[in-house]
């Protein structure tokens, strides 16, 4: 488990981290979103201990991560998946932090085995594609075979078959009772993998839920998509009712203020055909930028999420 209390991070006049209070349980993954500068690094490098707090605290199961005494089998942490010389072997690299805790080659050789690095285990990591690198910082991470794992966008760099690799694996290791906190800027893929959402903006805590509940605050949540070949007469007739109604497409309509079932019969009393009739559902990337709308520090985000809502 890792617990955030009230922590804050100052740099001079520049507050990095503002008073964020939350919590990363054990058996979900924990997805942390936030825009760039909104202090998403800066928080998990507090958290085990690369940077120290201005105020508050974070503890990995309890315990500050510089007072553990053996941090590779508590929490596994990547945090930059290149930060490591270019002129090690992986399964040099591995060895070496091994040793550190007493740990056996055949675990070396299992989390090499895991991270399908066994073809370039003795290749030089400097050789390394980026998606060969993350694959290799994910298994420094598992080495220890921590119950707490933290990793600033693993995805990054990954072709195909190394995203589903990562995803199920995440996945896996949330579903036997570890605790599975990641960052990431992909907003389908962690819609796939997680089950809890922390977002943060200006180094402020803007929402901490499950995706669930966190797509269905988005606008276009609860809106119903109807395709029929009279749209026109069908928007009359749903806007006299007290709907409002919107054409996306000549023959398709979005509804709000009504449901699909009181659409269908609205269309079934005007003898309106009716060739699709559905719920349009929100998704983690609309919630997000919601959320964040006011808090991008580098712009963009407001013709971003433009592009989005034009292209439902």
């Amino acid at each position: 488990m890792i617990e955030v209390t009230d922590l804050t991070k100052r740099y001079g006049s520049t507050t990095a981290v503002n008073g964020l209070t939350f919590t990363v349980s054990p058996g979900a993954v924990t997805g942390f979103l936030g825009p760039n500068g909104a202090g998403k690094s800066t928080t998990m490098r507090m958290i085990v201990g690369l940077a120290r707090p201005s105020a508050g605290t974070a503890t990995v199961n309890g315990h500050r991560y510089a007072d553990l005494r053996a941090p590779l089998q508590e929490v596994g942490v990547m945090l930059d998946g290149r930060s490591v010389h270019p002129g090690r072997t992986a399964y040099g690299h591995l060895m070496g932090l091994a040793r550190t805790h007493g740990i056996g080659r055949a675990r070396v050789r299992q989390v090499i085995g895991l991270a399908g690095l066994e073809s370039v285990a003795r290749r030089r990591v400097g050789g390394y594609s980026l998606g060969m690198t993350q694959r290799l910082g994910v298994a420094a991470a598992l080495l220890g075979d921590p119950p707490t794992l933290i990793l600033d966008e693993p995805v990054n760099g990954l072709d195909p078959d190394g995203v589903l690799w990562i995803r199920n694996l995440l996945r896996t290791l949330a579903d036997d009772g570890r605790t599975v906190f990641l960052s990431s800027h992909l907003m389908a893929e962690l819609a796939e993998c997680a089950d809890r959402v922390v977002v943060i903006g200006r180094g402020r805590l803007l929402a901490d839920d499950d995706l669930a509940t966190l797509v269905a605050r988005t606008a276009r949540s609860g809106l119903v998509r109807v395709r029929t070949t009279e749209a026109d007469r069908l928007a009359g007739s749903l806007t006299a009712a007290g709907a409002s109604t919107r054409a996306v497409a000549a023959d398709t309509l979005e509804v709000s203020g009504m449901d699909a079932g009181a659409v269908g019969a609205a269309a079934a009393a005007l003898g309106v055909a009716v060739l699709e009739l559905g719920t349009v559902a929100g998704t983690l990337e609309e919630a997000y930028l919601d959320l964040t709308a006011d808090a991008v520090e580098y712009g963009g985000q407001q013709r971003a999420r433009a592009t989005v809502q034009a292209e439902r």
